[in-house]
């Protein structure tokens, strides 16, 4: 047994005295990114960023506090691309862990916003003459689509936009059209042409023989009624397929 402390040895010792020394706090290793990715954006522009950056930035606004670098990268992986996040039903969004329905309706929100700012730019002209907008608008609205749909776009007189309207919506690979009915509605606008749009969700754009088929009968019901079909457009995630200009009818 130890012999006992002498009153001058224990005050020698301060140690004995101190409050324990709690543990250093390790700053997380996320830790500034925010201000420093903000920094970034306003010296550069926001078009200097890679995707997975722009999309954290918008969850920042999301998530308020933490690391969301590893969901923008997950986010990505699991749709392919920034425009295919965005066109994402909120259901598939929210089978990505981290993602509810207040993340998944901001980035809804986006997508909305981006499909408004391409319909405007349609909307002022005649379509014929904005190709690459309608093209852009187009891509927007149905690419990133999972189920196939229909859509026609009513023209009038001056091939402007009358309407944009879904005739359609169907499986993986099937939303069927019914020529008589996508007349009917020409007329009940007074439209003088249509512009057929539909997606395909495999992600290749190429037209099927029933794709032609179809077009070719819509062109045929709308003769007698002097309503032309411009074209029938098919975006995908590879593109945009024009069957008038691949020559199909």
């Amino acid at each position: 047994m130890s012999p006992p402390l002498a009153v001058e040895d224990v005050c020698a010792q301060p140690d004995l005295w101190a409050a324990p020394k709690r543990a250093a706090k390790v700053r997380p290793h996320y830790a500034g990114h925010r201000d420093r990715l903000r920094e970034r954006a306003l010296a550069g522009g926001l078009a200097a960023l890679p995707d997975y950056e722009l999309l954290e930035l918008q969850l920042f606004r999301s998530i308020p506090r933490g690391d969301v670098k590893p969901l923008a990268k997950l986010l990505l992986a699991r749709f392919g691309s920034l425009g295919g996040v965005l066109g994402a039903a909120p259901e598939e969004l929210k089978t990505v862990k981290g993602v509810g329905d207040a993340l998944a309706l901001d980035l809804k929100l986006l997508h909305e916003a981006a499909l408004r700012a391409a319909r405007e730019s349609v909307g002022k002209r005649a379509v014929i003459s904005s190709w690459s907008a309608l093209l852009a608008y187009v891509k927007t609205a149905l690419a990133h689509e999972a189920r196939e749909q229909f859509r026609v776009l009513f023209l009038d007189k001056k091939n402007q936009l009358i309407a944009d309207e879904v005739m359609n919506r169907g499986t993986v690979d099937h939303a069927p059209v019914y020529p008589r009915e996508v007349m009917r509605r020409a007329l009940e606008l007074s439209a003088s042409a249509v512009i057929l749009v539909h997606n395909h969700p495999s992600g290749d754009p190429s037209p099927s023989s029933a794709d032609v088929v179809m077009t070719r009968q819509v062109v045929e019901a709308g003769r007698p009624l002097r309503i032309a079909v411009h074209d029938h457009l098919i975006a995908a995630r590879d593109g945009v397929a024009s069957l008038k200009a691949l020559g199909l009818f």
